[in-house]
Order: C-alpha cells, then sequence, then structure tokens
C-alpha cells in the first residue's frame, strides 16, 4: 500500500491525490453531505466523490453517521486522525496564497479579513476548535 518508508511518500498515498484534501477542507468549513461536496466549486464527480469517501474512511481520516431525523443521507465528519491535518492544510494553503497568482474565492477573503489580526498558532487552534464544537453538534443530532 506504502510506496516507502518515506513519512511524505507515505502521507501522499493516503491524503496526496486531487481530491482528499478537498474533501477535508470541505468538512472543516463545515460541509457535511455527498450533495454538498458535489456542490464545491471544483466540480468533483460523483463517483469520483463516492470513491475517495471511501478511501478516506477506510484510512479513519474520516466517518460519518445519521441523523436521528433522516436515516438516509449520511453526515460526514473528520476523526481525530483527520482534524490533525489541518496545521499541514494551514501551511498549504497560506502557501498558495503567497505563491500562486489566482484570484481567492469570496469564502478565503472573508475568512481572512475577519482573522488578519490573529497569529498564525491563533487562526490553527481556533479553527480546529470550532470544528471540534461542530463536530460535537452533529453527532449529538445523530
Amino acid at each position: 500500500m506504502y510506496r516507502s518508508g518515506c513519512p511524505l511518500a507515505s502521507a501522499l498515498d493516503v491524503i496526496g491525490d486531487k481530491w482528499s484534501l478537498i474533501i477535508i477542507r470541505d468538512l472543516f468549513i463545515e460541509r457535511s453531505t455527498f450533495k454538498e461536496f458535489l456542490a464545491g466549486p471544483e466540480g468533483i464527480a460523483s463517483n469520483i466523490l463516492s470513491q475517495r469517501l471511501k478511501w478516506l474512511q477506510e484510512h479513519d481520516i474520516i466517518d460519518f453517521a445519521y441523523k436521528k431525523d433522516n436515516q438516509k443521507v449520511k453526515h460526514y465528519y473528520l476523526t481525530d486522525k483527520g482534524i490533525d491535518l489541518y496545521p499541514s492544510m494551514y501551511e498549504i494553503m497560506a502557501w498558495s496564497q503567497k505563491n500562486i497568482d489566482k484570484e481567492l474565492d469570496p469564502l478565503t477573503i472573508e475568512w481572512n479579513e475577519k482573522n488578519k489580526h490573529k497569529s498564525d498558532k491563533v487562526k490553527i487552534r481556533e479553527m480546529i476548535a470550532n470544528y471540534r464544537e461542530y463536530k460535537i453538534n452533529l453527532l449529538s443530532a445523530v
């Protein structure tokens, strides 16, 4: 399953495809259903989304639950292992904003403006805490 004993290569074997980090990002911004992932601006195909959700679940990055009032819709959430990815994802996003000349998404612009006075450590800590709170609320509804 893993190409080598290199930690970077091993991580890329699990999350290094085109879509996994986008799905994980979506979970951090409180998207949790298949339909919400499909509606993302990147335009993931439904068959690819199904494959990636299954792969991420098999690797304990995500899991899902059904809400008590709707047993048909899976609500995905990050496991602790998935939440641990946020600091690395934050650094990749910061690198991208610094080094890639591309117009930012309105959600990113809004988040940057709201958080511009905070240190990177505080931003990361708050995002993780906010997600953990969201996850508790999501799971209490199942």
